[in-house]
């Protein structure tokens, strides 16, 4: 599948020239003229990266505006229950047309292939960056205003900013309409919003520029190898390198997306919570991409039944919840696999493993639990269902051998995201957790996290200065 690449918030063509020419003329420009500002930055954002799909995105944008606009001037419910329905028909069709339309022809070529049939010859289709995240938002603003818990935007470009909004355009945080909604219309910037702001996206920056970077030098180097002959130490390696990698790698783009919001006004809902401290799987889950299971549990999970049902029919939704969660990651049978490893042991943490791991003790869970979310991540990683499984025989295999190559400078960074993915996990890291993301600070805290930014940051450049190996793993989705 081809996939438009847009400008990474890690680029030098990002940090020194797009993203301060926007802060200069948003904050010179009168209040009034702010949101204009920002939409047409937005737009520009995404049309760098897919020039081939900005009418589409604004055309979808435009219609789903005056969908929702009449199905909330509506006083009839069953015409109200039509307009929504429109209104999901068009943003989920938008969202299978180019995201599953491959894996969808590419599955029935091989059931004809199976029954001896002639295959379909069609051509592939490029995947937008960032259609997963802006058709969820998408659903978002119609079932808010259709179950009347926020009023609809009364200006279009207001909404087309709520859409396109540039720091959670392409890889989240999700924004649910309901938790931004008077931001939208009117919102003060202060100078503690743009130190803190500044502040949480050079933390961001380093998290992915300084460590989700370097590991995934030796993630790739693993994972493109032969499974086959590969010692059990070097693909131990190769999958501790890419949990590291994945966690710091997209939470550093979530702390650059909310630092970003920040200096400009906006306080998005947090993504991450330490989840590698968590001790089940159901706990991950509300630790790990927050938003992406804030909107399931809203918008999918509660309207099934959510757990008010009966069992059986709870285990259910759970499955449906997690397979789409999975096929929302990617348009692959890996991506669903893992979906449902993780919905398996969320209804084993229902049965019986929460009693049991709160039997066995806190340092006991966290390990468990960490082992059974790097296991999951294999299927995540792994480019086919084969592949993973030859990957698991690797890891289990006990086979001797050479081990990846590894650098100091691997050593140094994979050793800092083990510190900073367990420390919180005792009392003193917990607390110092608090300190530096509660957003409440002493003067003098505050001075000295600023140097610190200041640090992480011309850090980060520097490291940007001398490589061209800067992936973001979240852009395909």
């Amino acid at each position: 599948m081809r996939l438009y690449l847009g400008m990474v918030f890690s680029s030098i063509e990002f940090i020194f020239y797009f993203l301060p020419v926007v802060l200069l003329v948003y904050y010179l420009v009168p209040k009034g003229a702010k949101n204009v500002v920002l939409l047409i930055a937005s737009l520009l954002f995404y049309a760098w990266g897919a020039p081939d799909f900005i009418c589409i995105f604004i055309a979808s944008m435009i219609c789903n505006f005056m969908i929702t606009g009449k199905m909330h001037r509506s006083s009839e419910p069953k015409a109200r229950k039509l307009w929504l329905t429109a209104s999901l028909v068009l943003n989920i069709g938008i969202l299978a047309y180019f995201k599953y339309m491959n894996f969808f022809v590419d599955n029935l070529n091989a059931l004809l292939q199976f029954t001896h049939h002639n295959t379909l010859n069609l051509a592939r289709i490029a995947l937008p960056i960032g259609i997963s995240f802006f058709t969820f938002q998408s659903i978002s603003y119609t079932v808010d205003v259709y179950r009347k818990v926020t009023e609809p935007l009364q200006r279009w470009y207001d909404y087309m900013l709520y859409i396109s909004l540039f720091p959670q355009l392409i890889a989240g945080p999700i924004i649910r309409y309901n938790t931004i909604a008077e931001q939208l219309v009117s919102r003060d910037i202060t100078m503690e919003d743009r130190v803190a702001g500044f502040y949480r996206f050079a933390i961001g920056l380093g998290k992915k520029v300084l460590i989700a970077n370097t590991v995934a030098v030796v993630a790739d180097e693993v994972f493109a190898m032969d499974y086959g002959v590969m010692s059990s130490g070097t693909a131990w390696i190769g999958i501790l390198a890419y949990t590291f990698q994945i966690y710091f790698d997209f939470s550093g783009y979530s702390d650059m997306a909310i630092g970003i919001g920040r200096m400009l006004g906006f306080r998005f809902s947090e993504n991450f919570n330490v989840p590698y401290i968590s001790q089940s799987i159901s706990e991950f889950w509300r630790r790990w991409h927050i938003t992406l299971g804030g909107f399931m549990k809203e918008y999918l999970y509660i309207p099934l039944g959510g757990n008010r049902i009966s069992a059986r029919r709870t285990y259910f939704n759970l499955v449906v919840v997690f397979f789409i969660s999975g096929l929302w990651h990617g348009a692959s049978w890996t991506f669903v696999l893992w979906g449902l490893f993780h919905g398996l042991f969320l209804i084993l943490d229902r049965l019986f493993m929460l009693d049991w791991l709160k039997k066995a003790g806190r340092l006991p869970s966290i390990v468990l639990t960490f082992f059974v979310v790097v296991l999951g991540w294999v299927l995540f990683r792994a480019e086919t269902v084969g592949a993973a499984f030859g990957f698991y025989k690797a890891l289990f295999a006990f086979r001797g051998g050479s081990t990846a190559v590894v650098t100091p400078q691997f050593i140094l960074f994979f050793a800092l995201a083990i510190l900073f993915s367990f420390l919180p996990a005792l009392k003193i890291g917990d607390k110092w957790v608090e300190r530096i993301f509660g957003g409440v600070y002493s003067k003098r805290m505050a001075i000295g996290l600023f140097f610190i930014a200041l640090m992480l940051f011309f850090l980060s450049v520097g490291a940007l200065s001398v490589t061209d190996f800067n992936p973001f793993i979240y852009f395909r989705f």
